[in-house]
């Protein structure tokens, strides 16, 4: 049984909204926890409430359901062995387990202090000049340096390659219903150069190994042996996803703190909110807007059931701004995760065994350039009254972040 939805529309992903999806988020998620929609000529539900959506994300009766043959969206795990994003147990557990090890706390707090070296350099150029684009001149140089060259050892110079390979993958993780015959083009071209170009890398590091996380998964540690594909396939991934949610959380969590100048005015005099901060930024504006799952299983959630290989689009952009959750959802308060209670866990690096493996290192990255920002550009303020965003639906980011200081 299910309960009866209201006749209204869903058109968040239209371009119209482009610039500010929230309002038909709230519009949907005000009418129906779980609402009926068609992706790809597929009937599938959304989910836009905070309590369903982490019920989908948590249970073991949800999954992606490719290996099961029985997923209804397209099968982006099939041509990348080990991008374990989309995978199930126990395949994503084994996976998961070994790019892990980059992560672990003691690995993060060597990262920290890298990351803070790289920030204050690219803040030395970005002031002499008086304004910079927060993107191209700090959040993307950024990531470069700490993902694919300092993780996977590949070369600083081909910085420029690597973000348009990102940006064209990222752009094509979109269901291809929302897609046009470039994006998808593009998708696959860089996808394949890619995979070309880590395939080189990983050949190298079979002759010379180094201390990055490439030549561990490529040598095989803790008894792991990997094929050069899988290893490739990680190596995609951790490029993509982690150079993705690092440079739209810095954008977007930058964007959010100019267009609220009080907020702004607080963290420069409480500089020990930056961490709360950030979670107020994944929360209120989120790098990743929405993933899907698969019932594995028949199963229920709220007053509806579910069958085996029904798929759903799980709205988590929209869960973090669920009132019944977060009171005065729409409102930007980098004291919300502040004090003896803060909010509940926001979405915006997704709940489950999916949580994002990458968390840490992107926290670190945004952490380090919001603070630089904050201690040396006392003037910060942007320099256009139009922002425009990227077209992909999956990852929010804007285009450009351009700023006087």
């Amino acid at each position: 049984m299910s309960t009866a939805v209201p006749e209204i529309t869903f058109d968040a992903f239209d371009d119209d909204h482009r610039a500010d999806p929230y309002p038909a988020y709230r519009r949907v998620r005000d009418a129906a926890a779980l609402f009926p929609y068609e992706l790809d000529g597929v009937p599938v539900t959304l989910v836009t409430r905070y309590e369903e959506c982490a019920a989908v994300l948590t249970g073991s009766d949800w999954g992606h359901g490719y290996a099961a043959g029985i997923s209804p969206f397209r099968d982006t795990t099939a041509a990348i062995p080990g991008s374990f994003v989309r995978m199930d147990p126990p395949e994503h557990g084994r996976y998961r387990k070994l790019v892990a090890k980059a992560f672990t706390p003691r690995m993060v707090a060597d990262l920290a202090p890298v990351a803070g070296r790289v920030v204050d350099e690219l803040v030395d150029t970005a002031l002499a000049r008086g304004g910079f684009d927060v993107l191209e001149d700090l959040a993307v140089p950024l990531a470069v340096a700490m993902i694919p060259v300092r993780l996977l050892g590949a070369d600083p110079a081909d910085g420029a390659r690597f973000r348009e390979w990102q940006l064209a993958i990222a752009r094509g993780s979109d269901p291809d219903s929302l897609l046009d015959e470039a994006a998808v083009s593009a998708r696959t071209e860089a996808a394949l150069a890619c995979m070309g170009y880590f395939g080189e890398l990983v050949a190298r590091r079979k002759r010379e190994p180094g201390t990055d996380l490439l030549s561990q998964l490529t040598v095989g540690a803790d008894g792991e042996s990997l094929t050069e594909a899988e290893v490739i396939g990680m190596s995609l991934l951790l490029l993509v996803a982690g150079m993705e949610t690092s440079i739209n959380l810095i954008g977007n969590g930058l964007l959010a703190l100019l267009r609220h100048p009080d907020q702004l005015e607080t963290l420069r005099a409480r500089p020990e909110l930056v961490e709360p901060a950030l979670d107020e930024m994944l929360r209120y504006d989120a790098p990743t807007q929405f993933t899907i799952r698969v019932a594995l299983n028949d199963t229920v959630i709220g007053d509806h059931e579910f069958k085996r290989g029904d798929g759903v689009v799980v709205l988590t952009a929209s869960a973090s701004r669920d009132d019944r959750v977060f009171p005065n959802a729409d409102h930007f308060d980098i004291t919300r995760y502040a004090g003896p209670r803060p909010a509940r866990k926001h979405l915006g690096f997704s709940l489950g065994i999916h949580y994002c493996v990458g968390a840490p290192l992107a926290r670190i990255e945004a952490a380090a350039a919001v603070r630089a920002l904050l201690d040396r550009a006392p003037a910060l303020r942007l320099d256009t009254d139009t922002i425009e965003y990227r077209p992909s639906l999956i990852h929010r980011g804007v285009l450009s972040l351009p700023v006087k200081v």
